[in-house]
């Protein structure tokens, strides 16, 4: 049976010798098997250095890998639902610094929180400075190319509380002091004498200030703490006969005369409309009356620029 063989001629340019060569066809077979082979090899190689599914331990790593990718961007949506909470918070804090009376400036996420937390940690120059938070780039193996800013938003956090304290402290405050402001009138009845600086004293026959109001009710009418203080005066003084006198703190202090009885003694801690006498005409009166008076630091001011309107007791 005649072999099949392959001829090359290699003709070279202008006059060069032409070359023949003369190769059995088995030879080309087994020339591009090894090519192929030789391909074969090199893309596995590839495969197995470069590629994450060369080896079982590869292709489990790479798994890992997703389920840690999809994990961190769940935590990445988490952290903005974070960050636009906190924002909603700051903005309800400003709100409640006003109505307390305090800078709203002081609470600005942007500003203020990236100012308190810069001596902590230098990294913060920019973590709060525009909402929602910048998120830094992180370069590891899984490709993440942000994480959240979690320095910013525990500052955020941070400077937020403190600004709830303050405003909790300030409206303490203000409601202690409403609390011991004498803002409602001791007893019912009909103002019968004002303030005033000089005024006829039916009994004393003269001219003298008059350093409070009187208030003409029935003997027994009910007198009550205009605030909450503590007695520092109860009994005869006087004058004024049956008396209160009531320290408020603050360097408020109250007196009730011409009392018919007293219903508290000194020292006694009282509260806004409770009972501390009870209408009389003790002392230098000509009828039963309140004769109420407020003193500021020693002076003595007019009661009813205290009175506030509708306010209970």
């Amino acid at each position: 049976m005649p072999r099949h063989r392959w001829t090359l001629l290699l003709i070279p340019p202008k006059n060069g010798r032409t070359r023949e060569f003369s190769l059995p066809a088995w030879s080309f077979r087994v020339g591009f098997s090894t090519a192929v082979l030789g391909v074969l090899m090199v893309v596995g190689s590839v495969i197995i250095l470069f590629t994450p599914w060369g080896t079982p331990g590869a292709r489990i790593v790479a798994q890992q890998n997703a389920s840690l990718r999809a994990e961190i961007a769940a935590i990445e949506s988490r952290f903005r639902v974070l960050d636009d909470t906190l924002n909603q918070i700051a903005s309800r804090s400003e709100q409640l610094r006003l109505l307390a009376g305090l800078p709203v400036e002081a609470t600005s996420v942007r500003t203020t929180a990236i100012q308190a937390a810069a001596p902590v940690t230098g990294a913060l120059a920019a973590a709060v400075d525009d909402p929602p938070a910048r998120r830094r780039p992180f370069l590891g193996r899984l490709g993440w190319s942000t994480r959240p800013d979690i320095d910013g938003l525990i500052a955020r956090a941070a400077i937020l509380s403190r600004s709830f304290s303050d405003v909790s402290d300030t409206l303490q405050g203000n409601f202690n002091k409403f609390a011991t402001t004498p803002s409602i009138m001791p007893t019912t009845g009909w103002a019968s004498s004002k303030f005033t600086a000089r005024r006829f004293h039916p009994i004393l026959q003269e001219m003298r200030p008059h350093e409070g109001v009187d208030v003409s009710a029935p003997t027994g009418t009910p007198i009550v703490a205009p605030a909450k203080g503590t007695v520092v005066f109860a009994g005869t003084d006087r004058g004024y006969g049956l008396s209160v006198e009531i320290d408020h703190g603050n360097g408020i202090r109250t007196r009730f005369a011409h009392c018919s009885r007293i219903a508290v003694r000194t020292g006694q801690q009282v509260t806004r409309g409770q009972l501390i006498a009870a209408v009389g005409r003790t002392g230098l009166a000509t009828a039963p009356h309140l004769h109420y008076e407020i003193h500021v630091n020693g002076k003595a001011v007019d009661p009813l620029t205290y009175v506030l309107p509708d306010v209970g007791q």
